[in-house]
């Protein structure tokens, strides 16, 4: 009587759990692989067709949308197992480093090899707060991942050159380090949204101080995801589909427009100020600024919008809505935005 009860509560065996993990991680990749046949598959279903504004925002929606939520349940999975592994005091002890600025530094580099967009960031984000890691070494990851990868760092080359590319690389990581530093020393900690603080303080109480065993690891995985992609999934889908219409219908000879390299000082910040509500991914963003080089924008101007569109996007924002307070939301924003404009101006300077 008793085994048939346990067994209730434990309807999956660890044999069940690899087979069905096997499964759903080819499952994954097969779908990964296949997001843009989706999306086009989608547009022509609905009669729309690329070039076309709608169709772009139909497209941008049915691609980025199952990308991020894959992206989420993947690595929020992942992290739940890890943090079996690493009690939230070791990780964040790993990870800040012995001297001020290690952690941060190690954070911004891991966003280089890292070429997601600043929604699909946003899992890594969360999975690194709920294994302990300090909010400013998170934040510098959140910033440095976007801005700074490998993808963004091979297209600027190719369409500029070395040394554009050699400077946005130091400029960007200066960016991502600095901002995190500044956000970790201002302990805004109490600003993350209550289900975040309770996921940092801790594994689950039942298994804390215990030893796991590898079923016990897989559910705390499963649990993970349950917890996290249960709460943002909406935010998630609302913040996508605010950038697919505006990346589907906002010109790019309006923003040539007032970029100039005789325009006004004041072009500078509201370029960055322009570029917030957008979203894209480095990839996607490149091109226009290419474009917007070609009718005579300043590089600086333009590489600043480039910044704010992949680092501080309003999509994003809805997004970490659900993980952090408005009032921490606002100084990521000022602060990241104070270092752009800096980029910005060195590079107007000095090419």
């Amino acid at each position: 009587m008793n085994s048939s009860i346990l067994n209730e509560r434990q309807p999956f065996s660890l044999h069940a759990w690899i087979a069905g993990l096997l499964v759903g991680a080819a499952l994954w990749v097969v779908a990964y692989s296949q997001l843009t046949r989706f999306a086009d598959a989608v547009i022509g279903l609905l009669g729309l067709r690329h070039g076309n504004p709608l169709g772009e925002a139909v497209h941008f929606f049915f691609y980025d949308t199952p990308k991020v939520l894959l992206l989420l349940t993947g690595i929020v999975f992942l992290m739940g197992v890890i943090q079996t592994f690493f009690s939230p005091e070791r990780t964040r002890s790993l990870l800040s480093g012995k001297r001020v600025g290690v952690g941060n530094v190690l954070a911004a580099s891991l966003g280089i090899v890292t070429p997601f967009c600043s929604c699909s960031a946003i899992p890594l984000f969360i999975g690194f707060l709920s294994a302990g890691v300090p909010l400013g070494v998170t934040f510098s990851f959140l910033i440095s991942a976007p801005m700074v990868n490998e993808v963004a760092l091979a297209l600027l080359f190719g369409m500029f050159g070395w040394k554009v590319a050699g400077l946005y690389l130091a400029l960007g990581l200066f960016v991502a380090i600095i901002s995190g530093l500044i956000i970790g020393r201002l302990k805004m900690e109490r600003y993350l949204e209550d289900w975040v603080q309770a996921i940092q303080a801790g594994v689950a109480p039942e298994l804390a101080g215990e030893t796991y065993t590898w079923l016990e690891r897989f559910q705390a995985g499963a649990r993970h995801v349950r917890e996290i992609v249960g709460k943002v999934w909406p935010y998630i889908m609302g913040g996508i589909a605010i950038g697919a219409a505006i990346h589907g219908y906002v010109p790019e000879d309006f923003m040539a427009s007032f970029m100039g390299k005789d325009a006004p000082w004041w072009s500078l910040p509201a370029a960055i100020a322009l570029g917030v509500p957008m979203y894209t991914n480095a990839a996607g963003v490149i091109p226009i600024v290419e474009a917007l080089i070609g009718k005579g924008a300043a590089l600086g101007t333009v590489l600043a919008f480039m910044m704010s569109v992949i680092a501080l996007s309003l999509p994003e924002m809805i997004i970490l809505r659900k993980v952090l307070r408005l009032p921490m939301i606002a100084t990521f924003i000022g602060v990241v935005a104070g270092g752009i404009l800096l980029v910005g101006l060195v590079f107007n300077l000095v090419l």
